[in-house]
């Protein structure tokens, strides 16, 4: 266990809220992978919940976007009280999603968490070719770091909005109808995070259209 100091937050959606994070002496850790965190407050040093990192090795700091949650009464909406000067506890490291090479990634919410490291650190080391995206929200105003992510990725970069509520919006939802007219072959890897239903939903569609288990990440 390490405690943390947070140096600064900010909202990058009505809900989503950034943390830069105190990063301990010659700590190392891989793009995509996750940590446990708990709040340095009494009562809530031992709820433990995973966050993925979103910052780089070769940054000075930390960083981790978190969704809060305001109608549970849990640690992320404590979170939300958070700021500068207050402590997170980091308890062990852990894989989430391991880049295996180029492939389509496929994203709902807050799952572009783990995405954001690997395309962070592909985008720095010049190796984003034959990546893309496929990012879906409810509305536009959802989208994290989308104007980042369309910089790293330009036309790769597709959003997807399921409840946009605006006119002339045509409702789209990542289903196999939507993977045959945007992705066409299957014949490659595929990167998937996002809610659970989401997670296993795509993961199922994509192996019934042809895709490798093996060759699918989640």
């Amino acid at each position: 266990m390490i405690t943390l100091k947070i140096i600064k937050t900010s909202y990058l959606t009505h809900n989503v809220k950034q943390f830069v994070v105190e990063k301990p002496k010659d700590f190392v850790y891989k793009p995509g992978h996750s940590t446990y965190l708990s709040i340095n407050q009494p009562g809530w040093e031992d709820k433990r919940r995973p966050f993925t990192f979103t910052s780089l090795n070769a940054w000075p700091h930390l960083e981790f976007i978190i969704k809060i949650y305001d109608e549970h009464n849990g640690v992320t909406k404590q979170m939300g009280t958070l700021n500068a000067g207050d402590e997170f506890i980091m308890h062990e490291v852990f894989g989430s999603i391991d880049y295996k090479g180029p492939g389509i990634f496929l994203a709902g919410g807050t799952g572009i968490t783990p995405f954001i490291a690997i395309f962070r650190a592909l985008h720095y080391s010049g190796n984003m070719r034959k990546i893309a995206l496929i990012y879906s929200n409810q509305k536009r105003d959802d989208v994290i770091l989308g104007e980042e992510l369309f910089q790293m990725l330009g036309p790769a970069y597709l959003n997807v909005f399921t409840r946009e509520g605006v006119i002339g919006f045509k409702e789209r939802k990542i289903d196999k109808k939507f993977l045959i007219e945007t992705i066409g072959r299957f014949d490659r890897r595929f990167y998937v995070c996002g809610p659970k239903s989401f997670t296993e939903e795509i993961t199922e569609a994509l192996i019934s259209l042809g895709a490798e288990p093996e060759s699918i990440v989640i």
